[in-house]
């Protein structure tokens, strides 16, 4: 048996010397092995040289098929890629470098859905997002932008670690405790996926900054938890013209939806004029929260974020998902502009 992969590398060797194509030098290969699965089927049992060859067809044919399956996944693995080149004119001018390997390995379940495909990806690949919180929202929604390869991705937080957050802000780890929110996301974000870029922001963010701030990504994602950011992210994103997603939870309830007043929608503050009595909101301190629904609506503005991206199927501009963990049930409500509104009225 031995004397057959002698040989076999032999050949493979000398046609690598005459500089002989991937496929010669597979098809004579692949005749030496036709042709020791033929003596194993011609000769006797116990034959000198079927018993030098290993003295039975089932290894040879084991061999094989493991040989099928890993020459299928090249195959398979050559077809996205030039599914993805073939469509790189319709997608934004720095998608020109083509995918590695091992991105299209990691990104093949995209690449095949029709409403991404090649172009989508690299779409997502050369998009930018900004979230404002690396808490309860932010850490689910950074970790689904990270792993579907969103090609920049800002966090801006000023808070750090506590064990208080890990029962649900699942992106951070006990070992973080008292690390920067954006450092720690980072670190994981980065070991997820390491074809991404992420720029973290330690600092609070403010008037004076928000609007040069938002200016360098597509879209903007809220997973703050106070009325003061929200209004204050808003309105940045409103003078910036870019699509806001934002989410909101308590206890077992959660909602979100996409204000992008430039495109004819609502923005945050035509639904909430103004900011409710603290006893009618409390914070989640107070509340409470329970763990796995923020992983709920933050992966919700993960999707909304792919969609608007890829332009695949229909965001929730003009609505809001309302999802009511308690009882397993969702509705949606229209939203419309308000006339008059501060932040994005004439």
């Amino acid at each position: 048996m031995l004397l057959v992969f002698v040989l076999a590398a032999a050949l493979w060797g000398i046609g690598a010397l005459m500089k002989a194509p991937f496929q010669a030098r597979a098809l004579m290969v692949g005749l030496l092995y036709v042709g020791v699965l033929a003596l194993h089927v011609i000769l006797p049992e116990g034959h000198p040289l079927r018993d030098a060859t290993g003295g039975s067809p089932a290894l040879w044919l084991l061999i094989g098929g493991v040989v099928a399956v890993l020459l299928a996944y090249r195959e398979g693995l050559k077809r996205l890629r030039a599914r993805a080149d073939a469509r790189t004119e319709e997608a934004e001018p720095r998608a020109s470098r083509s995918f590695s390997d091992a991105e299209l390995n990691r990104y093949a379940r995209h690449i095949v859905l029709r409403e991404v495909g090649g172009a989508g990806q690299k779409a997502l690949r050369n998009a930018s997002v900004l979230v404002v919180g690396a808490g309860g929202l932010g850490a689910p929604a950074l970790q689904y932008l990270a792993a579907a390869g969103i090609g920049t991705i800002g966090v801006v937080d000023d808070d750090v670690v506590d064990s208080a957050n890990l029962h649900r802000q699942v992106i951070h780890k006990d070992a973080s405790i008292d690390m920067p929110k954006v450092f720690s996301a980072q670190a994981e974000m980065v070991a997820q996926n390491p074809f991404v870029t992420v720029k973290p922001y330690h600092r609070r963010l403010d008037a004076d900054t928000a609007e040069a701030l938002f200016a360098e990504y597509d879209i903007i994602l809220d997973g703050t938890d106070n009325f003061e950011t929200r209004y204050l992210v808003n309105r940045a994103a409103v003078l910036a013209r870019k699509p806001l997603i934002s989410g909101a939870l308590t206890q077992w309830e959660g909602q979100l939806s996409v204000f992008d007043p430039a495109s004819g929608g609502p923005c945050y503050q035509c639904i909430f004029p103004q900011a409710p009595d603290p006893s009618l909101a409390p914070p989640c301190a107070e509340a409470g929260v329970i763990g796995p629904l923020p992983g709920v609506i933050g992966t919700m503005m993960a999707l909304e974020a792919v969609k608007l991206i890829t332009g695949a199927g229909t965001s929730l501009q003009g609505e809001m998902l309302i999802y009511d963990g308690l009882y397993g049930e969702t509705r949606k409500i229209a939203l419309k502009r308000r006339e008059g509104c501060p932040a994005c009225g004439a």
